[in-house]
């Protein structure tokens, strides 16, 4: 199964660190795909931030006129108005700015609500070898680490960089026109900040990649150390783990300070730069207009040349962010674009009832029976025949789980699994599940192959208690109630007195009303496998499927329950794997797999009497590994 993975990663996957996209442009495309269904509202954003840059371009050309219109002439009703007229063109850049910004916002949650939606619903639609080659932390990572960064880009970065495009392209086109001598001056300053951005900017991307890496070890550090305080408790290894922490820490703090310090050499490199131009500017402007008359475009230009350098170092920051949010991006779409689960199955579960004279019809109201619904309009009941059939299974193609596998489960009748640790035993009840598909033989269902049988239909036929519990957040009664949505209450608390769980559930503070969370933390392993069991029994399925569902619970209270278990195996085809071969005696059959092969099958009686290894294991001559 899935391993657990550690604690936040960085944005380039497991482990952090900065992750270059492999492919901008495909994965940029289906982004745009997302924020594409909104194009009014783009079309909008788009609109505003050409108005936004014009005021903030046309503003400081405004300086020009001002001065050699109206300050050295000395209108001062001219320079009022001119005043009144610069400030409402800022005044609009303002509100364009402010509402491109809101605007984005809204665009970018929403699309991000979507991808977010889209990745969990393909999850869902995913098989289990797909979980199974992938830890727990590398996805959750997709949900917090990469979806964050996507967030993060679409709400700021998308429009600073559009804006600080339409500002640098603005200004040196209006610098240009005020001065292509001095624009020549600037240019030369331009390159150099173009050469620092790009020194700085390498270095830093680097350190932050070191930075992500160590923040990932140390999370995940602190994760298993929180986990596993009972363990470190009982072994007196709290030095170690301090010893351990304090090496990691001193490992982020190190890789932190190198970033961090890159990182803040950029805005003081780049304002120097801007002085240094700006004084230049100064210098040389200060000659030309002396020589022209020209003191208000010296002024214009000299304001220009101050914001010239801020686009270029907004877009280095932001283009990072970008390249982290497209390998985020990459990350998402890897999984959303995974092959779901394959199911050609058309056979279909129905309800069903019996006219008088027998005849099986379908139904649409709850009859506690069901029937296979086949293509051609067949019927054919419900009864938890399974058969295998020289079933052959490998997780991979390199190893073969399963050998030459024929077995057969009449309807009502209780089959044992015993076998060693690897044996194979939880493998052929996930092959029943169809969790995987089999690359030799067939598996027959009341006589139809389950690879015919819709696998949702085929699910909801089963029953199955495995040694893992999984518990959700909310009442005891929902957690019950999630192997049958629609049970009422009554038949809640019925099949939690089928499972003995019924007792315990009353002693807590608001009984089947209460809220459970953490997976169930505050109650205990075996009280937890009882909710497991009940879930089961309110499901109420003709096939059961009893993966280790006692290891949890003691010698005593697995006594208290057989009489629950009995009930709940009564009328039912059952699979029963365990490790207390106690549990197993009245097994209508009894399995021994040994390195995914049958070696010895028959009743408690029949193989106690050939003396083999089922006889050794349970005259404690040998142990199951």
């Amino acid at each position: 199964m899935a391993k657990h993975g550690h604690g936040p990663q960085g944005p380039g996957g497991p482990g952090g660190g900065f992750r270059k996209p492999k492919n901008i442009r495909a994965t940029l495309g289906k982004l745009m795909r997302y924020l594409g269904r909104y194009k009014l509202h783009l079309s909008l954003v788009a609109l505003l931030l050409v108005v936004s840059s014009a005021c903030t371009v046309g503003g400081s050309y405004l300086i020009r006129p001002l001065i050699n219109d109206y300050i050295l002439p000395g209108d001062f009703p001219g320079l009022a108005k001119m005043l009144a007229v610069m400030a409402l063109v800022y005044l609009l850049g303002a509100v364009c700015s402010f509402g491109y910004s809101r605007m984005m916002v809204h665009i970018s949650q929403t699309a991000v609500a979507n991808i977010r939606a889209d990745l969990f619903s393909r999850m869902q639609d995913l098989p289990l070898k797909f979980f199974d080659s992938h830890t727990h932390g590398e996805l959750m990572s997709r949900y917090t680490n990469d979806i964050e960064t996507v967030s993060e880009a679409l709400n700021n970065s998308f429009g600073s960089l559009v804006s600080c495009a339409l500002n640098f392209t603005g200004t040196i086109v209006m610098m240009l026109v005020l001065s292509p001598a001095l624009t020549l001056v600037t240019f030369a300053t331009l390159a150099l900040m173009l050469a620092v951005v790009k020194t700085i900017g390498s270095r830093s991307r680097r350190y932050f990649a070191d930075q992500q890496k160590a923040l990932g070890e140390i999370n995940g550090y602190i994760e298993e150390m929180i986990e596993g305080q009972k363990v470190i408790k009982v072994f007196n290894h709290e030095k170690e783990a301090r010893e351990g922490f304090r090496q990691r820490n001193e490992s982020y703090r190190d890789a932190a300070t190198r970033a961090q310090m890159f990182a803040g050499m950029m805005m003081p490199a780049m304002g120097n730069l801007n002085y240094i131009n700006y004084a230049v500017t100064c210098c040389v402007g200060g000659l030309l207009a002396i020589r022209n008359g020209d003191l208000g475009g010296l002024a214009a230009f000299l304001q220009y040349s101050r914001q010239v350098g801020q686009p270029i170092t907004q877009i280095s920051q932001q283009v990072n962010t970008l390249l982290s949010a497209v390998a985020g991006a990459e990350r998402i779409f890897e999984i959303m674009e995974t092959p779901p689960e394959e199911d050609q199955g058309k056979v279909r579960l129905v309800r069903a009832a019996e006219d008088e004279a027998g005849t099986l019809t379908r139904v649409h109201r709850n009859t506690n029976a069901w029937a296979w619904l086949k293509p051609d309009g067949t019927l054919v009941p419900l009864r938890g025949d399974v058969r295998f059939d020289r079933v052959v299974f490998g997780y991979d193609e390199d190893r073969t789980i399963l050998r030459d596998i024929s077995l057969f489960a009449k309807p009502g009748q209780k089959i044992a699994f015993v076998g060693s640790t690897g044996a194979g035993k939880t493998t052929i009840t996930s092959l029943i599940n169809r969790f995987y598909e089999i690359q030799g033989g067939t598996i027959t269902y009341d006589g139809i192959d389950v690879k015919d049988i819709a696998k949702e239909s085929l699910r909801r036929s089963l029953g199955v208690v495995l040694q893992d519990t999984r518990l959700f957040t909310g009442t005891v009664a929902d957690n019950i109630r999630y192997g049958r949505l629609d049970a009422t209450d009554e038949e809640v608390e019925a099949a939690a007195k089928l499972a003995g769980a019924d007792g315990f559930i009353r002693h807590l503070p608001q009984g089947y009303q209460t809220i459970l969370s953490g997976d169930g933390g505050s109650l205990s392993q075996g009280e937890r496998q009882l909710l497991n069991i009940a879930r089961a029994a309110c499901a109420n399925p003709p096939v059961l499927i009893l993966d280790e569902a006692t290891s949890s619970i003691d010698t005593r209270t697995e006594k208290l329950i057989e009489k629950g278990m009995d009930q709940l195996m009564a009328d039912r085809t059952v699979f029963v794997i365990a490790h207390r071969l106690s549990t197993v005696r009245n097994a209508r059959a009894i399995i021994v797999l040994e390195q995914g092969e049958i070696i010895e099958r028959g009743d408690h009686a029949d193989l106690i009497a050939q003396g083999g290894k089922y006889y050794q294991l349970y005259t404690g001559q040998a142990e199951l590994s």
